[in-house]
């Protein structure tokens, strides 16, 4: 008997007297709780969104379209990458300016390989203004989860407003339960009991987040 199988079996028995006609679970349980906190239009949501950021120690940059390209470049440039990392998906024209050698996420790269990579660039599927939280779904232009947590440098691109949102409730509504769904807060980072901050631990020690407006 599997784990699995224990616990749906406790599951089974803790529910066993319960009516078959007793209230559904989803009218019993009163979900009438705020679906995010203030009022802001969309220009005060991007804000927040870059403020809550830039507390998690996340370095927010503004663009265009038309710049996006020559700004990734300056970005890659200022860390002297020379491997970058890149999803299957990522629009070409985003690294259209950039000068290192690009590699391609795949199944049979081992964690030592993407270890040699010093940055990856991906985009994303939403961004929480309330938390200053990135989601990622493993989209095509997202790539697997593995290529975001093992290089020393990640840069985000997120398109405003459409990618951004105001709280965890509204972002719930737009994410797919079934997508492998990666929630960044800022670069990784970790404390010991004497609050002493270690950064780069379990995921990239700088992250970059790029607002991008256009059409």
């Amino acid at each position: 008997m599997s784990s699995r199988d224990v616990i749906l079996g406790r599951v089974r028995r803790a529910i066993a007297d319960v009516p078959r006609d007793d209230t559904p679970y989803e009218q019993a349980v009163e979900r009438n709780y705020l679906l995010e906190h203030g009022t802001r239009d969309v220009a005060g949501t991007v804000d927040l969104l870059a403020e809550n950021l830039a507390d998690y120690r996340a370095i927010v940059h503004r663009t265009d379209d038309e710049e996006l390209p020559h700004l990734i470049m300056r970005l890659l440039a200022g860390r002297g990458t020379r491997y970058v990392l890149v999803p299957p998906g990522l629009p070409p024209e985003w690294m259209s300016a950039a000068d290192p050698t690009r590699v391609h996420d795949r199944a049979v790269s081992t964690p030592h390989e993407l270890d040699r990579v010093e940055s990856v660039v991906t985009g994303c599927a939403l961004a929480i203004a309330e938390t200053g939280t990135l989601v990622l779904d493993g989209s095509p232009d997202q790539g697997r989860r593995r290529i975001t947590l093992i290089p020393d440098h990640h840069i985000c691109v997120v398109r405003v407003p459409d990618q951004v949102v105001s709280s965890v409730p509204q972002a719930l509504e737009r994410l797919d339960p079934r997508r492998p769904l990666t929630w960044i807060s800022g670069p990784s980072a970790t404390s010991d009991i004497e609050l002493d901050r270690v950064e780069g631990v379990h995921g990239p020690r700088t992250l970059e987040v790029v607002l991008v407006s256009g059409a």
